[in-house]
């Protein structure tokens, strides 16, 4: 994994074409990723499950790491519809439960995203998106601060998620969503003062 998530440039992804091998190259290494380890997985693999030559794929990927990165944006984006839903105090339960259910269900990619190298520059990007997001959504008199909330949330979200994708015997959605929420959201966004007991020089 790079460290930083792959973006094609401009001009490809205005051609409607380019887009839509990206997009083949994209379910077909998500498909491979289902059965077996990213190690295990040729480029030929990949080409051939996206039905492109094998000389296309590397018009769009030096490697199969970099579309790995190019997945891991798209989960991204995804997985921020659901992320700032958790951040809003009227449906955090709803949100963690759903945030689960969306990687339970995309659990081999999340899987090899998390736990295989790839977490650094996953919650690199995550972290990126979501205080841009929460800079929009907050009030400048927020306490504790945004960038303060969003990293606690991000960061305990993405540490909590790699250890339920570790499990052998994971615990069930509602009951790590619960965790999530209890332990992760709630701590966040208890309402506070800003500290006024400091001594003054």
């Amino acid at each position: 994994m790079t460290n930083k998530i792959y973006r094609p440039h401009l001009s490809t992804a205005s051609d409607a074409r380019a887009v839509r091998t990206r997009e083949a190259l994209r379910v077909a290494l998500l498909d491979l990723l289902e059965s077996k380890p990213l190690d295990q997985i040729t480029i030929r693999d990949i080409a051939a499950a996206a039905s492109i030559g094998y000389t296309t794929f590397f018009r769009h990927h030096p490697t199969k790491e970099s579309l790995l990165d190019d997945l891991a944006a798209e989960e991204i984006r995804s997985l921020i519809g659901l992320v700032m839903p958790v951040m809003d105090a009227r449906s955090a339960r709803e949100g963690s439960e759903a945030l689960f259910t969306y990687v339970d269900e995309r659990r081999a990619l999340w899987a090899t995203l998390l736990t295989g190298g790839a977490a650094g520059a996953l919650r690199s990007e995550l972290l990126r998106i979501s205080m841009e997001i929460a800079a929009e959504r907050s009030p400048p008199s927020t306490w504790p601060p945004f960038e303060v909330v969003t990293l606690l949330v991000v960061s305990g979200t993405l540490e909590l998620l790699s250890w339920w994708l570790r499990q052998a015997s994971p615990l069930s959605i509602p009951e790590i969503a619960e965790i999530h929420h209890r332990n992760v959201v709630e701590p966040a966004w208890v309402p506070g003062q800003k500290p006024s007991g400091q001594a003054k020089a």
